[in-house]
């Protein structure tokens, strides 16, 4: 199994005007690979830095990626240090010229005296042509190490990684990593841990248990690393299907989806529709049921009452409910879901109404109280949930419960 380091380069991702997007996505694709990730660093536009991460990173791994400082502006050093670094200089490449005038021939403007420096290549370096932009990707060998440099803008770099995908391969860099993830919910970490503690301290050496708590949901990955696919696979599969009988009563799913897929795909597969009103989420519920493509087929709409008077007009609320038990309430939130399936002709709706905090609360209903619902033909459910204080982490713990409670819906049918 090859091992990997990953150093993103940029003053921007250090101060946290950019976030680093482009090592979890390295990440994911050198695993899909068979190569793992040792350590990522994030260093400044230094040169010396950049050594310095270089010489550390090539000492622990085989294979180092390298992304930004690359542009053709006078604070991109990276090419400049590379040629320090591997004791080379620069050297016109006519390959690399030809794909950058190829790149904009229709925008004339763009090809100047900085421009131009793009085709400055290492001598030493292997050149792989970039597609997708005028920064080359170069890998550079030494002492039996492969050192990749690539261009920092994710959609760059995203063609850089599968670009230098053959050229590992010629070079036997490969491996066989295989992971597997169960979703279980309703246990606290601890709880979970001393539940499966003899299965987990039975695994062998080269299988290894991961606890990924979120949004009050806590995935399950087993890893594997082997050479034998087969073999590993095999191995795996019946592990999995031991821990999975363990949590079998709070056990989501057998696969590492985001819940509204499993509840797309349920939707799909009953030929049924949803939708939403949600209060104190803000349209939460509907992005997520949005966010793939395909929902068109299940998502229907939804009604973002925040305010009461939209909770009336619009979605029928009884006013002296309203009044009465307040718009963080069961009747006021079972009315909620009942008045948008009405509203939209759904076979399911679901409804959101809490205190997302962090003011707000009272001492009947501090921050962090919510009830959620979900209304079918069979009748209208609902749940209150009692959460922290912390606004976003309510609102997105909200969103995930409720497409849970939706998910279990579904699943009894």
């Amino acid at each position: 199994m090859e091992k990997a380091t990953i150093i993103t380069i940029g003053d921007e991702l250090l101060i946290g005007q950019v976030v680093d997007t482009n090592s979890a996505y390295m990440a994911q694709v050198l695993n899909s690979w068979g190569i793992s990730v040792q350590s990522i660093l994030t260093v400044h536009d230094d040169a010396e830095q950049i050594q310095s991460a270089l010489q550390e990173a090539m000492a622990e791994t085989d294979l180092v990626l390298l992304t930004g400082g690359l542009g053709p502006t006078k604070d991109d050093i990276t090419k400049a240090t590379l040629c320090r670094f591997f004791d080379t200089y620069l050297v016109e490449n006519q390959e690399v010229k030809e794909n950058v005038l190829r790149l904009y021939k229709d925008r004339p403007e763009v090809l100047n005296r900085l421009t131009e420096t793009q085709w400055q290549v290492p001598q030493n370096c292997t050149i792989i042509q970039n597609k997708a932009g005028s920064a080359p990707i170069m890998l550079f060998r030494k002492d039996g190490k492969i050192v990749v440099s690539m261009p920092g803008v994710p959609h760059e770099m995203e063609y850089a990684m599968s670009a230098i995908l053959p050229v590992l391969q010629n070079y036997g860099v490969a491996g066989e990593i295989q992971h597997k993830t169960l979703i279980v919910h309703g246990l606290p970490e601890s709880a979970l841990a001393i539940r499966i503690e003899h299965w987990e301290d039975a695994l062998p050496p080269h299988l290894h248990l991961a606890y990924l708590p979120k949004n009050g949901f806590i995935r399950l990955r087993l890893s594997g690393y082997a050479e034998d696919k087969a073999a590993l696979e095999a191995e795996m599969q019946k592990q999995i299907s031991a821990l999975s009988e363990l949590v079998n009563d709070c056990l989501i799913a057998t696969e590492d989806q985001p819940l509204e897929v499993l509840v797309g795909r349920k939707l799909l597969e009953r030929n049924a529709t949803v939708s939403t009103a949600e209060s104190c989420t803000g349209g939460k519920v509907a992005v997520l049921l949005n966010k793939h493509a395909g929902s068109s087929a299940f998502y229907m709409g939804s009604v973002v009452a925040y305010d009461n008077r939209v909770k009336a007009v619009v979605l029928g609320v009884c006013e002296a409910d309203l009044d009465r038990y307040g718009a963080v309430s069961e009747p006021v939130v079972r009315q909620m879901a009942q008045g948008a399936r009405r509203l939209l002709h759904t076979d399911y709706a679901v409804a959101t109404s809490g205190v997302a905090g962090p003011g707000g609360g009272t001492e009947e209903k501090p921050v962090g109280t919510v009830w959620i619902a979900v209304a079918s033909d069979k009748g209208t459910k609902t749940k209150c949930l009692h959460l922290g204080k912390q606004r976003e982490q309510n609102t997105d713990r909200t969103a995930q419960e409720v497409l849970l409670m939706l998910l279990e819906e579904l699943d009894n049918r």
